[in-house]
C-alpha cells in the first residue's frame, strides 16, 4: 500500500532531490527519479488546469479517439510495460501480463461508454411541472489527483485515471515510491497521442509529495492504500474540503457452501490467496468452509498449495514481496497465529525468507488472531471450519472491511451472494467482479468508499448538472406571490388527487 512516509526501499538523495526504484527480487536499481517538492506538485496542477479546460473541449468522442490511441499504444508496448512492472514489483511475467490486460479492457470500457453515462439526457418534469422540460448531464471536475499503489501500479491507477480522463478531466498521479517508473511510463505514453498539453502528468516521490497533492487544490482525489493512510489522506483534504475516493484495505472471505463444487473452490482459493504473492486487496485471505466440505477443501489445497514456489525468474509461480516492510507483518501474523494454537498444513515461520514468501496455509486459527481479523497481504489463507454456509455469511458480514468475497456453491450462490455486505462478490470464482467494465469496484466499511470501474466509475470524477427549462406558462403558477388562495387550492386539490391515493 502506499505510504506516506519515506522507506529503506526508495532511497531518497537529499542534496540531489531523486530517489531510486529498486527491483525486489535482487535489490538493484532499476532507475532514478525525481522527488517533487510541493511547488512542483503545485506547478503540476496548475499546468492541470489549463490543460483540463483543452481536454474537457474535446468532447466526447474527441477524448474517445484519444484513449483508443493510448490504449493501442499500450498494447504495442505490453511486453515492454509488462518487464517495466515486473522490475518494480517482482512479480512474474504472467502476473504482469494478467495486470495488463485488465488495463487495456478498463481503458476501452471507460473510453466507449462514457458519452452514455455521462451527456446530457432528458429526465420526467413530473405532473406538477409538466410545462418544463428537464435535463441532466454529468460535468468533469476538472483536475483529479490520484495516489496509487504499488501492488498493482499500473490497473489500480488507471481504475481512476482512465475513468477520469473518460469524464473529461486532467490528472495528476502521484505513484507508489516502489514503482515511479510505471507511473512515468502511463504520463509519457499518453503525451504521445495528446501532445499538447499536460492532461496526464505524474509526480514522484515519497509521502510529503502525496500529501502535497492532498493540499494543492485539485477538485478530488482519488487514493488506493491502507486503511491507516486513508483515514491520513482523508484528514489532509478535510481542510480544504476536497472530496475523496478511497479504496483501502479488505480480508476478503471465500465462502464454500455445503454444495459447493469443492475441487473448483479449493483451485480458486489457492490462486485467489497466493498469485501476486497475495499482495491483493480483494484476493483471498480467509476460506469459511461448511464442515461437510471442510476436510476434502482442506486437502485439497494443501495438495496444490505446496507445489507452488516463489522466485525472481519470469516463469516463477510468483514473485517476492514487494514492500520489505511487509514482510514483518506477514511473520507477525503467522507467529500469532501459531503461538496461540494454529496449526501450519503448508509452510510456516520457516516459509519466510525475504524477500520471498512461500506458501502458508493456516487451520484452526483463533477467531480475534491477526491472521484472521488483520490484512496479511501476503501469500497466506487462513481456513476455517464454519457449521454452514449461513454461519460463514454471518461471520463475513460481521468483519470491520468490506471489500470483496466469494461464494462456491452449486444452488445457493447468488442467495447468499445478496446476504453479503460488501461491495463486490464473486460467484463460483475469484476477483470475477474486477474483470468487467460495467461493475463498479470499491468497498464498504473499513474498506472505503466510492467506486472506481463501471458507470459508477465514470461518474465518481464529475458533477451533475440539472437544468429545468420552462417551456409555456402554467395554468396554475405556485412560484410566485400573485398567485392567489385560489391557486394553492388547486395545487393541492391535484397534489391529493395525483398522490394521495
Amino acid at each position: 500500500m502506499t505510504q506516506l512516509a519515506p522507506t529503506t526501499s526508495a532511497r531518497a538523495d537529499d542534496e540531489q532531490k531523486r530517489f531510486a526504484s529498486l527491483d525486489p527480487r535482487t535489490g538493484e536499481v532499476v532507475a532514478h527519479h525525481p522527488v517533487a517538492s510541493e511547488a512542483d506538485v503545485r506547478e503540476a496542477v496548475r499546468a492541470a488546469r489549463d490543460a483540463a479546460v483543452f481536454w474537457a473541449g474535446l468532447g466526447f468522442d474527441g477524448r474517445r479517439a484519444r484513449l483508443d490511441a493510448w490504449r493501442k499504444l499500450l498494447v504495442k508496448r505490453l511486453d515492454e510495460f509488462q518487464q517495466l512492472i515486473s522490475a518494480e514489483t517482482g512479480k512474474s511475467a504472467d502476473d504482469a501480463r494478467t495486470e495488463l490486460a485488465l488495463v487495456v479492457e478498463h481503458l476501452h470500457w471507460a473510453a466507449k461508454h462514457a458519452a452514455k453515462a455521462l451527456g446530457k439526457r432528458k429526465v420526467p418534469s413530473g405532473m406538477l411541472m409538466y410545462n418544463f422540460a428537464a435535463t441532466l448531464e454529468y460535468r468533469p471536475l476538472g483536475v483529479v489527483g490520484v495516489i496509487g499503489p504499488w501492488n498493482y501500479p499500473a490497473l489500480t491507477p488507471v481504475g481512476s485515471i482512465g475513468y477520469a480522463l473518460a469524464a473529461g478531466n486532467a490528472v495528476v498521479f502521484k505513484p507508489s515510491e516502489f514503482t515511479p517508473g510505471v507511473g512515468v511510463f502511463l504520463a509519457e505514453t499518453f503525451a504521445q497521442v495528446v501532445p499538447e498539453y499536460p492532461v496526464l502528468r505524474t509526480v514522484t516521490g515519497f509521502g510529503e509529495t502525496g500529501a502535497a497533492l492532498c493540499a494543492s487544490g485539485v477538485d478530488k482525489i482519488a487514493f488506493t492504500g491502507s486503511t491507516a493512510t486513508g483515514k491520513k489522506v482523508m484528514a489532509a483534504c478535510a481542510a480544504s474540503l476536497t472530496p475523496v475516493l478511497l479504496e483501502c484495505g479488505g480480508k476478503d472471505p471465500l465462502i464454500v457452501a455445503e454444495d459447493a463444487d469443492v475441487k473448483a473452490a479449493a483451485e480458486a482459493a489457492v490462486w485467489g490467496g497466493i498469485f501476486n504473492a497475495g499482495q491483493t486487496c480483494a484476493g483471498v485471505e480467509v476460506a469459511l468452509v461448511a464442515d461437510a466440505v471442510y476436510d476434502e477443501f482442506v486437502a485439497l489445497v494443501t495438495r496444490k498449495a505446496a507445489t507452488l514456489r516463489p522466485g525472481g525468474e519470469p516463469d516463477a509461480d510468483f514473485g517476492p514481496i514487494t514492500m520489505p516492510g511487509q514482510v514483518e507483518v506477514i511473520q507477525s501474523h503467522v507467529a500469532d497465529a501459531l503461538d496461540r494454537g494454529a496449526r501450519a498444513v503448508v509452510g510456516g515461520l520457516e516459509s519466510i525468507r525475504p524477500p520471498y514468501v512461500e506458501p502458508v496455509v493456516l487451520v484452526d486459527v483463533p477467531d480475534d488472531a491477526k491472521a484472521a481479523t488483520e490484512e496479511t497481504f501476503g501469500p497466506t489463507l487462513v481456513v476455517t471450519r464454519v457449521a454452514d454456509a449461513d454461519e460463514a455469511v454471518r461471520r463475513a458480514n460481521a468483519h470491520k472491511y468490506g471489500l470483496g468475497a466469494s461464494v462456491f456453491s452449486r444452488n445457493r450462490g447468488e442467495e447468499l451472494a445478496d446476504r453479503l455486505r460488501c461491495g463486490m462478490v464473486s460467484v463460483n470464482s475469484v476477483l470475477a467482479y474486477a474483470s468487467v467494465g460495467a461493475l463498479p469496484f470499491g468497498g464498504v466499511g473499513d474498506s472505503g468508499f466510492g467506486r472506481i470501474h463501471g458507470e459508477d466509475g465514470l461518474r465518481e470524477f464529475t458533477f451533475a448538472h440539472s437544468v429545468a427549462r420552462k417551456r409555456f406558462p402554467a395554468l396554475l403558477n405556485p412560484m410566485t406571490y400573485d398567485r392567489g388562495s385560489r391557486t394553492m387550492r388547486h395545487v393541492l386539490r391535484m397534489v391529493r388527487v395525483l398522490y394521495g391515493r
